[in-house]
């Protein structure tokens, strides 16, 4: 995945997540995946 965000935003994002002793990629991937979980599209069921 590429993303390309403003340097003022990269550089404050990679700050924030610094000062709380994490990375940009683990931060992402959380969120990624907080999102995926939240709007996937709920399976429908099987009429039998």
């Amino acid at each position: 995945m590429n993303l390309n965000v403003p340097a003022d935003l990269h550089n404050s994002f990679k700050a924030a997540t610094a000062a709380k002793g994490l990375n940009m990629t683990d931060v992402l991937m959380e969120y990624v995946k907080d999102y995926v979980a939240k709007n996937s599209p709920k399976p429908k069921g099987r009429r039998g």
